[in-house]
């Protein structure tokens, strides 16, 4: 039985990536879908698409009047710039901050009027959120207001609505990349962060999408207000390298 049939979604974000495998993993489960990103619809997409910019709050909250009745929001749009406190610009900050941190509070403000009872919002939040990366400070900071958010939604919306976060770690994407083009040797860095996955690889797109099926389900309606971490044991292990022992 498919697991979301008869509910309809809204995903941020659903260009490529983990928006694109939510995208394509709700619709797989019965649910209808729309989508969001800055520009056009890419040529291959297989639901509606909003030319949007989640940061601004008056689009945001036009399409989601257009929208209609919800039972599903996932924010996952997000940007990630490398760069330390001291080198980050206010152009950064309005960047990051304004996409990953006002942009899923202008969501969650905007739709959440318009869920219907048992509805469920997954944040994407991020392991960067609990700890720090190098040279990613906005990025870690951003995410941390996504869980705080998050928690603040499920005590003040429940028991009508479900809140929950999703905490990536390492996920096969182009943030990936720039996250070890970083490192003064990106292979050898690569490599040792691989190792010290239980699991002996990165994560990908397709194992976050599947654990927000489950929260957007009614399979998860005990769980509100919490952070699933989903990175492979990364967070799991001890600082050593298991590659040694």
């Amino acid at each position: 039985m498919k697991r979301l049939l008869g509910k309809r979604a809204f995903v941020t974000g659903g260009r490529q990536g983990i928006g694109r495998a939510i995208v394509e993993a709700f619709l797989a489960e019965g649910a209808e879908v729309e989508t969001c990103g800055r520009g056009a619809a890419p040529e291959d997409l297989p639901c509606p698409w909003h030319s949007l910019d989640v940061s601004d709050g008056t689009a945001v909250e036009a399409v989601a009047e257009a929208f209609g009745e919800i039972d599903i929001l996932v924010n996952n749009a997000g940007i990630q710039v490398e760069k330390t406190v001291i080198e980050s610009t206010d152009a950064d900050w309005d960047l990051v901050v304004g996409t990953n941190a006002r942009g899923v509070f202008n969501s969650c403000r905007a739709f959440l009027p318009r869920m219907r009872r048992g509805g469920s919002i997954v944040n994407l939040g991020s392991i960067s959120g609990q700890l720090a990366d190098p040279s990613m400070a906005l990025y870690c900071a951003s995410k941390a207001f996504v869980h705080a958010l998050t928690r603040s939604i499920a005590v003040d919306h429940g028991p009508d609505i479900r809140c929950n976060a999703i905490c990536p770690g390492w996920i096969e994407t182009g943030m990936l990349e720039a996250g070890f083009a970083l490192a003064k040797d990106p292979a050898r860095a690569m490599e040792d962060a691989r190792a010290r996955h239980a699991t002996g690889r990165f994560g990908r797109p397709e194992d976050i999408a599947a654990m927000a099926v489950f929260l957007a389900s009614d399979e998860a309606a005990f769980a509100t207000g919490q952070l699933f971490t989903i990175d492979g044991g990364l967070t799991a292990a001890s600082p050593l390298n298991p590659g040694l022992f």
